[in-house]
């Protein structure tokens, strides 16, 4: 079987890559392309190619290569892409648009018989406030940032090209991934995983929100297994819901503090400042 990573230079690409080294999909063993700018030092051992996603002819290359499966997890973040308006559309739709096209154009040469499965890494930031108490898959999709705003196009480029069959796409909203290794990114959310990790390393972590703010969080661990089964499920199935929540912890930020505390103890939480800031929203 035949495996794209699109943003495979990042962290959950690169454990979606080593999963699928491990154990294959769905027990088929993986003939895996990782496709990113960059990639870390001894990253997964398979085939990786540099370049950039925003360069539509990059997509049209890799549309004729007939993937299998493709998971696109290339993106910028959240805190940059509001940050960035230009590099936001840039980046986060309109190479979606160019794949999808590129797509399109292989299963008409095909005669259509080619239709990959496309696996689209969403994010509950496609929604906004007011929040119900449960947010649930007939929640209204109105996002209040630009990051959020791309990505819920995107879902609905993958449902119109998937209803039409020239893919047969998903899109899955991933909760906040926590706890993130590494250095901080620039996601509004980071600070979610920072409150955790930098303490642990004996670093000092700023607390942007009151600790009551509540979110939804699942682990780098989780966001494999939901790739992975997102690239076997049987479509059939969404009658046409193609854009899905993802299960997830909900907790507060002091739940989470207090978890530190179980975990490593009041010392380690004292590295944890709060910082007030009035202007803060849930950006994901």
């Amino acid at each position: 079987m035949k495996v794209l990573i699109l943003g495979g230079g990042g962290m959950i690409g690169q454990k979606l890559a080593h999963h699928l080294l491990d154990h294959g999909l769905n027990g088929v063993s993986c003939q895996i392309v990782l496709h990113d700018i960059a990639f870390p030092e001894n990253g997964a051992a398979t085939e990786m190619r540099v370049g950039s996603i925003a360069d539509a002819s990059v997509a049209q290359g890799l549309a004729a290569e007939r993937f299998d499966v493709i998971f696109h997890l290339a993106s910028i973040v959240s805190g940059e892409a509001e940050a960035d308006f230009d590099k936001g559309w840039q980046v986060n739709m309109f190479p979606t648009w160019a794949l999808l096209e590129a797509l399109r154009a292989e299963h008409e040469t095909s005669g259509g018989t080619y239709v990959p499965r496309l696996v689209f890494t969403s994010s509950i930031a496609v929604f906004g406030g007011p929040y119900p108490d449960k947010i649930d898959d007939d929640f209204l999709s109105a996002p209040q940032t630009s990051y959020g705003a791309q990505k819920a196009i995107c879902e609905t480029m993958i449902s119109d090209f998937s209803r039409k069959g020239f893919v047969d796409g998903i899109s899955i909203r991933l909760p906040t991934i926590c706890v993130r290794p590494g250095k901080a990114n620039k996601a509004a959310s980071s600070f979610f995983s920072g409150i955790i990790r930098e303490p642990l390393n004996g670093k000092t972590a700023i607390l942007p929100v009151p600790d009551s703010v509540r979110h939804w969080h699942a682990s780098p661990r989780s966001a494999v297994g939901f790739l992975t089964h997102a690239a076997v499920l049987e479509t059939q199935r969404l009658n046409g819901r193609r854009a899905l929540n993802l299960p997830g912890v909900s907790c507060t930020v002091a739940e989470q503090i207090e978890a530190l505390r179980d975990i490593a103890g009041s010392d380690v939480v004292a590295r944890d400042q709060a910082k007030a800031r009035s202007d803060h929203h849930e950006n994901r």
